[in-house]
């Protein structure tokens, strides 16, 4: 799209709340202890493989530590968000970034996502869902109240923006 009123590809400005590399981390540790919890009972259970099993377990907790250390922070950095009159923008990933734009006139739904974990560090998501076929724009790692008050912008943005929206 070129020309007045164009919507461009541009870095977001806004950066997610600081919890949001504590609750990554936790996600992270939980991933990694399932597999060693489990790699350990089995070689704690099956004495012939108790030396293959348990330095396999050693192996995943040592890398799934230093993940927990690095990735975070990482993704703390590079993950960015912004809401203008005219679009969403949103950058995400770590080696595969993924920059994505959402112009007004094609929302349809606009939802504030909270689980379990992201409760307990007070973040939540906000899900802004399009017609497009790569799917909703997710932006997490936002303060809860923050994501309220950004669901309700959007809501009110889009409301009053021309357009089908699909």
């Amino acid at each position: 799209m070129t020309g007045e009123g164009a919507v461009r590809l541009r870095p977001p400005n806004n950066t997610l709340d600081e919890r949001a590399v504590g609750w990554w981390r936790v996600q992270w540790l939980l991933a990694t202890a399932v597999p060693v919890v489990v790699l350990a009972v089995l070689g704690a259970l099956i004495a012939p493989a108790r030396p293959p099993l348990l330095t396999v377990a050693a192996a995943v907790a040592v890398l799934g530590l230093a993940g927990t250390a690095s990735f975070p922070a990482w993704w703390f950095r590079v993950h960015r968000w912004e809401v203008t009159d005219e679009a969403v923008y949103v950058r995400t990933g770590a080696l595969w970034q993924e920059w994505r734009i959402a112009p007004m006139s094609r929302i349809q739904t606009v939802d504030t996502v909270r689980g379990p974990l992201e409760q307990a560090f007070r973040l939540a998501t906000v899900v802004v869902t399009t017609a497009s076929s790569k799917g909703a724009i997710k932006i997490e790692g936002l303060d809860h109240e923050l994501a309220s008050r950004l669901a309700e912008q959007l809501t009110r943005i889009t409301q009053a923006t021309p357009g089908d929206a699909t």
